[in-house]
């Protein structure tokens, strides 16, 4: 897909985006959510959009808006231990509700997953199937944290232009793919390459799923900044026109 086959936002629409942070059975001790949302709040602000955050993270997908039309999700499994000192009952306490979030991907919104997204909410079929790869225990992991070296690929209009960079962060691997991605994004681990950033399209609607962003180290790096500017900017166009592309389908 070419910059030019990409649909203008509605003019004078509002570019209204909700950060979902983890939170209550979304925290886990691993991932410091506050700083990187955060970090997360500005770039997006910066892109354009009305920020909300959110850490009662099932209740404002279960009051999803219709003027919505970007979701981050910046959360955690919400099967993995929780932090010390947080209630395993003190939870957003929401009935897990996927009805708003079917309804907005059916009319067209855009998502952006970053890291940790990859396990959570796994109690969403609609996140599920939008997101295209998962974290999968037993499968799935990553090296020490430290320096990652991120390799450009494809033709994307998100990466035009852009060169391989380098930064501080955690790179997941062995994501298990279970539906068609356009990468973006590959690190290199033991000799082979694995996914790292990807786009989707399905419908009306746009993901780009980011498994950078362990820590706020990550967005302390220009050239990430960068990427997922451009990110928020493709996310932006929707609805988005229908018809078909090719990507990457699972092994």
């Amino acid at each position: 897909m070419s910059p030019s086959t990409v649909d203008s936002p509605t003019e004078g629409a509002p570019m209204r985006a909700i950060i979902l942070s983890g939170s209550g059975r979304y925290a886990d001790p691993w991932h410091p959510y506050p700083d990187t949302t955060e970090r997360l709040a500005a770039i997006v602000g910066e892109a354009g959009f009305d920020v909300e955050v959110r850490e009662d993270v099932d209740a404002a997908l279960a009051t999803l808006g219709d003027d919505v039309r970007l979701l981050v999700v910046n959360a955690g499994d919400p099967d993995s231990p929780l932090p010390e000192g947080v209630d395993a009952a003190a939870s957003d306490g929401a009935t897990v509700d996927d009805t708003a979030l079917a309804a907005a991907v059916d009319r067209g919104i855009g998502i952006l997953a970053v890291h940790s997204a990859a396990s959570s909410l796994r109690d969403h079929p609609t996140f599920h199937r939008a997101l295209g790869g998962r974290w999968e225990d037993d499968v799935s992991w990553h090296p020490p944290f430290g320096e990652a070296r991120v390799h450009l690929i494809g033709n994307h209009p998100i990466r035009e232009g852009l060169e391989d960079f380098t930064l501080e962060d955690e790179r997941y691997t062995g994501l298990r793919l279970h539906d068609v991605i356009e990468p973006i994004a590959e690190h290199e681990e033991g000799g082979f390459r694995y996914p790292l950033v990807w786009a989707r399209e399905f419908g009306r609607s746009r993901l780009v799923y980011d498994a950078l962003g362990h820590d706020t180290r990550s967005y302390d790096s220009a050239e990430h900044r960068v990427l997922l500017a451009r990110a928020l900017d493709w996310l932006s166009h929707v609805p988005a026109p229908t018809g078909g592309w090719t990507g990457v389908s699972p092994a």
